[in-house]
Formats: structure tokens, C-alpha cells, sequence
């Protein structure tokens, strides 16, 4: 049980925690939610011990064990097993099987069980410290976005395992539905405060929503009441006959008080700029092969066929390390297939978001300087809008590159790409460094985009919301699927896994469910009162 009371925290200027306090009960296990920066971290390390309070305190039981992911790197064994299973309770420290299960779930073979360690990658040496928080049977786990390293695979494996943890849990994940699978609590740090729910985090920001909204209203009459009672003073207090009533209404309006007006919180609110193309089909990939040093038997991927349409979704699916990435960068242009053909119709223009490309942000440059490198033709005031669009508003875009955080650096990606007209996105893990209300507004928008997407995640909420075919790595191969994520699981599944059964009931079709919604959306829209209209539309560049 972890209880925290009145924490105050402050970095500098910035206030973080303004009197924070939950409770956590036996058995609870915890989404942590709040936007990049709001402290969900540094509330993680409060908890270890590893940052202190500026005022406040936090406590728990005698005795108490608390289990990590840890992030830093140190290995002292000569073998992923020998080292994994140090971690194991002095009585099950024979119970090397628990190790192997677990190494086995994230992705291990049993031939990787005698390597050294730290021949792996960096993302399989934090596998191997997931391992190690998971066999040390703590009364509580702290997990730190757990889900950053891991693989579709891997993330269903341990979505399972987690779902059955004993103990007390709190967890960090941009992934909302890997959060509301494995969790019994929502909370979030909203307003330098928490706010904690039983239930997913739909319901907890229904609540948030709810409050706000009647915080709001009450402040509305509070403030219409003043004005009518200093319309009355004003009338009266010249008047000595009602110079005493005026005097009681003064006295009334200062027991009232007053209630300030809620900051708005800072989100991403642009459109991608659609290119309209007169062709059907914008690409068609005909029997293409790839492998780095060129020989056939070291393909990532052989004899890949498809005719990519204007309005297709498909999203490219598999275990790390596969060629899924190698498969975008090959669409992009940014490298070129051992054998096949990939030919795109000349009016195709593609906007490629990738993780070289992150890499590829000039750190001299200012935020905005990057948004105009990517559309000569771009104002210094469209840049600025977009900057402002993707969360950089005023001086906050004239920042370097060379200090930004990593969710940072991709929303600076995400606005070059939109200030400059597309209709085929390639976007590689787009959400891995956005915070949940940052993914809700990029999947709104890609849903509602006019042109194709081809996306490779691990999210099987994007690959429900938005994927109507899918490119699949696995048993050895790549291939396409003419299918939903749903279809794929029922008609093939994964290998290990029981394929599912079919559903009776009849479903729509991806692009049917994105007509209802922007019909919902439109009808919505009209809806709106006129005041609500006038505020203007949401900032950055519109589709043409």
C-alpha cells in the first residue's frame, strides 16, 4: 500500500505537484496517465526514493519491497540466464524454468539464454531488466513505459502475464489499450493534482471532463452573480437612502470570492495537407526483395506484390528486427530493392515520417527553421501556426533541436511533414514518443486523412482504429493480408497462439466505420453553437 499526502514539487519556475495526494489499496494495479512532463516520472522516483518532496510526504508499509524497470545497463554474468535469474527470491533461486518462461515470452529463443548479454541491443538489454523487475517478486512493480522495446509479440505475451500480477502495480505506457487491459485503476496527474478512478482511462477522463465542465459552469454563474451585484452597487451607493444596502451587497461579493479561469491545456490541434491525385492507384510494388548484403538467402523480405490506392490503410506487423522498417524505408525512396519494381504515379507525394529521419533534425536549427526546410514556399507565419499547431506556440518554437526530448523531436517530424501538401504518409512508430492525448489527436486525424497510409506499429489500438490490410512478418515471411487486424487474429493468429474463433456477429468494414465517424464528426460540427464557431478553426494548415 502506497499513500501519498500534500506532495509539493518545483523545478526553477515550473510547479509540478501542487498538493498531490492518493491513496494506492492492497491489490490495486495502477495506470499512471498526464501529459509529457506533468511528473509522472518523477513521481515514479518519489516512490523510489530517488527524488525527494518539496514539501509532503509519501508512505508505506514496513518492510515493503518495491520492483523497478530499470533502465541503466549493467550486466555481471557471462549469459542472458545466468544474469536474469540473480534476481530470483533466495528461496526459488533454483527455479530457473520461471526465467526461462519469462525470456521466452519477451522474445528470447533458448539459444540467446547462453549469450553474453551484452551482445544484444539495446532494446533486448532492457527486455532483459523487464525479465529481472518480473522474477524478483516485489510487493510492487514500477513499470516506466515497459512497452517502448517490446514487439506486437512480445506486448501480448506480457499484457497476459501482467493481467494475473499478484502484487500492487503502477504503470507508465503511451499505449492506452496495453493500460486498460492489465490495470484495475486509472490516474492521472492533471493540473499539478491527481485524479484516480476505479476503471480504464475512458472513464477517467469522463470524470476530468465532468468536473471541469461543472467547474466551469459554476465559475460562469459566480461571475454573472458579481456583475449584477456591482450593477446594483453602482446604481445605489450615491443614494443615501440605499447607501447601506450597497454596502451589504460590497461586504456580500467579497464573502464570495472569486474562482479562476482554468488554463487550457496544451495539445496538438493541426490537419495533414491533402494533395489531391487523379490516379486510383498511387504506387505499385511488383515482386520486390531486399537483404543488406545482397544475397537472396539473407532476404529481410522476398517477392513482395502490391498496388497501393488512394484511400488504402495498411499497417506493417511483426517482431522487431524483421524488415518492417527496411520494407518503409524501401517505399520512401531511401533505399533501393535487390529485385522488383516499385513504380509511383507522378503526382504521388509522400510524407515519411522514420526514425533515421528524427535522427536527421539539424540540432543547430530552430524548431520553426526545420518546419520551413521541408516547404520553401512556407511563411514565417505558416510556419510559425504549425510550430504552434504541434505544441511549440510563440518562443517555444524558436527552440534547437539540440535540446528538445525525444516526443519533442517528433512532433517538430510530424510538422514538417504536414507543412507540405501529401497523399500517401509513411509513418514509422509515429506514437513512440507522444503522451495518450497526443496519440487520441494524431489517430483522429490519420483517420479522418483523405489520402493512403501506410503505417508500421505495435499498437493494436491504431491497428483496430485505422488498418484495413495488413503487411505480416512472421513464419519466416512477409506477406500481405486483405484484412482487418481482427480477421488476421481469427483466421491465422500468431504463431504460439490459439487461433480465435470467428465472430458471429457481422462487422463493417474499416472504411464504412471511418465514414459513420466523420459523419458523427460533421453532424457534430453543425451542431455547435455560434459562439463555439467563431473561435476559428483549428490551427495549422488546412487540406487543400
Amino acid at each position: 500500500m502506497i499513500q501519498a499526502n500534500s506532495l509539493d514539487k518545483a523545478y526553477g519556475a515550473q510547479t509540478i505537484f501542487e498538493g498531490l495526494s492518493f491513496l494506492m489499496s492492497k491489490g490495486e494495479r495502477l495506470g499512471l496517465v498526464g501529459r509529457n512532463g506533468t511528473g509522472k516520472s518523477t513521481l515514479f522516483k518519489m516512490i523510489l526514493g530517488k527524488e525527494h518532496a518539496d514539501s509532503g510526504s509519501i508512505s508505506k508499509p514496513k518492510g515493503y519491497k518495491i520492483g523497478t524497470l530499470e533502465q541503466y545497463i549493467h550486466f555481471t554474468k557471462p549469459t542472458v540466464l545466468e544474469e536474469c535469474v540473480q534476481a530470483l527470491p533466495a528461496e526459488e533461486e533454483w527455479d530457473h524454468y520461471k526465467a526461462e518462461m519469462i525470456l521466452s515470452g519477451l522474445g528470447f529463443t533458448e539459444d540467446d539464454f547462453k549469450r553474453d548479454p551484452n551482445s544484444f541491443s539495446g532494446g533486448y538489454q532492457v527486455r532483459m531488466n523487464l525479465c529481472k523487475a518480473l522474477l524478483g517478486s516485489p510487493d510492487m512493480l514500477l513499470l516506466d513505459e515497459p512497452t517502448n522495446y517490446l514487439d506486437i509479440i512480445s506486448l501480448r505475451w506480457l499484457k497476459g502475464y501482467l493481467t494475473t500480477w499478484p502484487g500492487e502495480m503502477m504503470l507508465i505506457t503511451h499505449d492506452r489499450d496495453f493500460m486498460d487491459k492489465v490495470t484495475t485503476h486509472s490516474m492521472a496527474i492533471h493540473r499539478r493534482q491527481a485524479k484516480k478512478v476505479k476503471g480504464d482511462t475512458i472513464k477517467l477522463y469522463e470524470l476530468i471532463i465532468q468536473e471541469e465542465e461543472t467547474y466551469e459552469q459554476t465559475r460562469q454563474n459566480l461571475e454573472k452573480k458579481k456583475k449584477e451585484m456591482q450593477a446594483l452597487v453602482d446604481r445605489f451607493k450615491a443614494k443615501a437612502s440605499k447607501a447601506a444596502m450597497a454596502q451589504s451587497r460590497i461586504k456580500m461579493m467579497a464573502r464570495i470570492g472569486t474562482m479562476d479561469k482554468l488554463e487550457d491545456e496544451k495539445k496538438l490541434g493541426f490537419r495533414f495537407n491533402y494533395l489531391k491525385c487523379p490516379a486510383k492507384t498511387l504506387m505499385n510494388i511488383e515482386n520486390i526483395s531486399f537483404s543488406y548484403d545482397g544475397k537472396p538467402e539473407n532476404n529481410l523480405f522476398s517477392d513482395i506484390s502490391l498496388q497501393i490506392k488512394r484511400n488504402d490503410r495498411i499497417a506493417i506487423i511483426g517482431a522487431n528486427g524483421k524488415g518492417k522498417s527496411t520494407l518503409l524505408n524501401c517505399l520512401a525512396g531511401e533505399l533501393t530493392p535487390n529485385s522488383g519494381l516499385i513504380t509511383s504515379h507522378p503526382e504521388t507525394n509522400i510524407g515519411h515520417f522514420g526514425q533515421t529521419n528524427i535522427d536527421r533534425l539539424d540540432p543547430k536549427n530552430r524548431v520553426v527553421d526545420e518546419i520551413q526546410s521541408s516547404n520553401p514556399n512556407l511563411s514565417l507565419q505558416a510556419a510559425h501556426a504549425i510550430c504552434g499547431a504541434m505544441m511549440f506556440d510563440g518562443d517555444l518554437g524558436k527552440k534547437k533541436v539540440t535540446v528538445l526530448s525525444g516526443g519533442e523531436r517528433s512532433r517538430v517530424l510530424l510538422g514538417k511533414i504536414i507543412s507540405h501538401p501529401t497523399n500517401l504518409l509513411l509513418l514509422d512508430e509515429p506514437t513512440h514518443h507522444l503522451d495518450v492525448e497526443s496519440i487520441e489527436s494524431l489517430t483522429e486525424e490519420l483517420d479522418s486523412y483523405q489520402g493512403a497510409l501506410i503505417i508500421v506499429t505495435h499498437s493494436e489500438l491504431l491497428l483496430r482504429s485505422l488498418a484495413d490490410s495488413l503487411i505480416i512478418f512472421h513464419r519466416g515471411k512477409a506477406e500481405h493480408f486483405n484484412g482487418s487486424y481482427d480477421d488476421f487474429l481469427e483466421k491465422i493468429g500468431w504463431e504460439g497462439e490459439p487461433v480465435k474463433k470467428k465472430k458471429v456477429e457481422k462487422q463493417i468494414s474499416k472504411k464504412e466505420a471511418r465514414k459513420l465517424r466523420a459523419l458523427e464528426r460533421q453532424q457534430m460540427a453543425e451542431a455547435k453553437p455560434a459562439d463555439d464557431k467563431e473561435k476559428g478553426p483549428k490551427r495549422g494548415k488546412n487540406r487543400k
